[in-house]
């Protein structure tokens, strides 16, 4: 990306098998879908899971964030909650945790609200949200924000010399948003809507075109966030009675289109790579950009996707978590708008991330300074992967399907999900990661940590999990993740209930039952993974061996299929009883990067189903020295007496002494959990010199 801007305002190959036909629809040809909300989920898999985060992690969570993890005399200064009841009381000093802790909080409570807890776990909730309700009254404008409120009260929004990339003022607002859309959504109770609604006022009164203050979000978050927010109303306007606070939803969507439209627009200056952060910082609390012109405001640079409008963006840079959070709004927006420019741009971003920076366990943000994306093709098997980062990459794989109706970002969303995503917290729902390398001698997870930022955005995503399985269109209901659950899909003219068993992802078998209310013809687009189907990664980025064909039942006679973006395609005459049986080849496969990632050659990774596997020290004598032999058969096992129930693989191997072995692999989600350190995802075959 180019460094600066000084304006101020405003070929996919197909695999053949036989029987089955596919094709694909012109390029600029797209189907908007509309998420399935609540989808019961009832599966081997994913219930006990999720009764575990809950449970267990929100607990888990909500103590830490009190400090109850902590020794009674440390537990006052480290107590978040207890910011809320400081700038309540009108007090100064003292903030507890970092500045972006506020964001920390709600996203929390946006997780453990759809994750639909106990009444005793609600009612906790509840009385954080009194706290947070209180201190806002503490503002007639609806302004909150603990860490300026008690550190630096001049500073507001970043204003007369404070430094809103390290405040987060914005970013928490937005993250207290999404809470209460969310808060509410699950709960129906408005307390917490209002208090958003308040801030989204204030917000829109402050920020804008002159003679508005010009300021954007330094950690994007709040894009898609107060999108939300205007999507509640314009869906619902009748609760707009129902609250205290004045509504102006056209409002909300203007200040995210100035958000995301202003990027690139600003002084300039600082040159953040140039002059290095100390000297940035300091121009910035100086305000030196009043110099360059009245309403200038400093350029947050790459790090926060601030260097060139985002229009011009032709590859995803910067922070990780704030550059896919940021694509994820974007493409919030052109779901909106329908605007072409928000269209290409979430294509482009996505495609690269996709196609050149995601790691096999989808993965991205290679490098730890600053936490941000490499240069294409850069994917070194130690590289930083934030669990933070997973998730934005989740959600903005997941939003571009609701885009454009293509299977392959739900492909994607399911290698993160599996993965990355999952690996972020332990088996026994109280301990963390932050950072995720494939191979690593040393990588523990953590009771808690000074930056704990991955378990909120870790809840927020598997609470959303239930309304990604099913997706609809007009007369098509689209079938996107295998997990045993239950809905009731409308279509046009049409009340659809769909019953899903599936032994996924320890096997491919997936039963769907389809009852509509009454026989008519409508579409069941049930996504084929394109690992399924030999299609590693849509540009190329990855490639496997696998052979096996799938194959698709209805009502047990064998079909010829037709794939369409990425979706068996299934048109008739539907009635109660029908019967779709999938069978996904989950069976033990090979991948390799492609030749243009310099750092793997040579080496391979293990995966069955969505699932990627690594080898850890546990299970493997002598790992750093070890070769698989990948041309050899390779073995897949159920152990119900592993790490609470996983397929494991086996496969021969030679040992540092160059004499034949074996190894086992686990899945890459479950490492970490034995108390042993040392893992591989990517793996020298033998003839290969093994790593250091």
């Amino acid at each position: 990306m180019k460094k600066h801007c000084l304006s101020i305002g405003l070929g996919v190959s197909l695999v053949l098998a036989a029987g089955q036909v596919y094709s694909q629809h012109a390029a600029n040809a797209t189907t908007q879908l509309t998420q399935v909300r609540g989808a019961t989920v009832n599966d081997s898999f994913w219930s006990p899971k999720m009764e575990l985060w809950r449970t267990t992690t929100a607990t888990d969570v909500l103590d830490k964030f009190e400090g109850k993890h902590l020794k009674p005399e440390e537990r006052a200064k480290n107590n978040v909650f207890e910011n809320f009841d400081n700038v309540a009381d009108g007090k100064k000093g003292g903030h507890a945790g970092l500045p972006w802790f506020d964001g920390l909080i709600y996203e929390t409570i946006r997780g453990i609200g759809d994750l639909h807890p106990d009444a005793a776990l609600q009612a906790r909730i509840d009385g954080y949200i009194d706290r947070i309700y209180a201190a806002q009254q503490a503002d007639p404008n609806g302004y909150i924000n603990t860490y300026t409120d008690l550190m630096e009260p001049a500073h507001r929004w970043g204003d007369n010399g404070g430094f809103l990339r390290w405040q987060h003022d914005v970013y928490n607002a937005g993250m207290l948003v999404e809470a209460g859309v969310h808060y509410y959504q699950a709960t129906g109770k408005t307390k917490l809507l209002e208090v958003a609604v308040r801030v989204a006022n204030h917000m829109t009164a402050f920020m804008g075109p002159a003679p508005k203050r010009n300021i954007v979000p330094a950690h994007s978050g709040p894009e898609e966030a107060v999108t939300k927010l205007y999507w509640l109303f314009k869906n619902n306007p009748h609760l707009k009675s129902k609250l205290n606070v004045p509504v102006n939803e056209q409002a909300y969507l203007a200040l995210v289109r100035f958000w995301i439209e202003n990027r690139g627009h600003n002084a300039g200056y600082p040159l953040w790579l140039t002059w290095g952060n100390e000297k940035s910082e300091k121009w910035i609390k100086d305000q030196k950009f009043k110099e360059i012109a009245a309403d200038a405001r400093p350029a947050w640079g790459d790090y926060a996707q601030d260097s060139i409008p985002v229009f011009q963006q032709k590859t995803i840079e910067g922070h990780a978590v704030r550059a896919t959070l940021l694509a994820t709004g974007i493409t919030a927006m052109a779901l909106e708008s329908q605007m072409p420019e928000y269209m290409q741009t979430a294509n482009r971003l996505w495609d690269n991330m996709a196609g050149k920076r995601m790691f096999v366990t989808g993965g991205v943000g290679a490098i730890a300074h600053d936490e941000k994306f490499g240069a294409d093709y850069f994917l070194p098997s130690n590289a930083y992967l934030e669990t933070c980062a997973a998730v934005g990459a989740g959600f903005f794989s997941q939003r571009m399907n609701e885009l454009t109706g293509d299977a392959k970002y739900m492909d994607e969303f399911e290698r993160v999900l599996y993965n990355n995503v999952l690996t972020g917290v332990s088996l026994s729902g109280t301990q963390y990661t932050y950072q995720n390398p494939l191979n690593a001698h040393d990588h523990t997870r953590w009771e808690w940590h000074s930056c704990p930022c991955c378990p909120p955005m870790f809840l927020k995503m598997v609470s959303a999990l239930p309304d990604y399985i099913y997706a609809s269109s007009a007369d098509r209901l689209y079938v996107n993740m295998f997990i045993g659950s239950n809905a009731e899909i409308g279509l046009k003219g049409n009340k659809v209930a769909v019953s899903q068993e599936t032994g996924y992802p320890w096997n491919g078998r997936v039963v769907l039952n389809i009852n509509p209310d009454k026989s008519g013809a409508f579409s069941v687009n049930v996504r084929v993974p394109g690992w399924a189907r030999g299609i590693e990664n849509p540009y190329g980025l990855y490639a496997s061996d696998l052979k096996q064909p799938f194959t698709l039942k209805i009502n047990g006679k064998s079909q010829k299929v037709a794939l369409e973006n990425g979706y068996a395609v299934i048109r008739r005459e539907w009635k109660k009883g029908d019967r779709i049986e999938l069978e996904l080849p989950v069976k033990p496969r090979v991948i390799t990067a492609n030749a243009q990632v310099k750092d793997l050659k040579g080496q391979v990774a293990i995966a069955a189903g969505p699932v990627i596997y690594c080898l850890e020290t546990a299970d493997n004598a002598d790992l750093d020295a070890l070769q698989v032999d990948a041309k050899s058969p390779l073995a897949l096992q159920y152990r119900k007496d592993l790490l609470n129930g996983v397929n494991v693989i086996t496969g021969k191997s030679k040992n540092g002494a160059g004499k034949a072995a074996s190894f086992t692999a686990i899945p890459y989600y479950a490492m970490g959990n034995r108390g042993v350190k040392g893992n591989k995802v990517w793996l020298p075959t033998a003839g290969t010199p093994a790593a250091n």
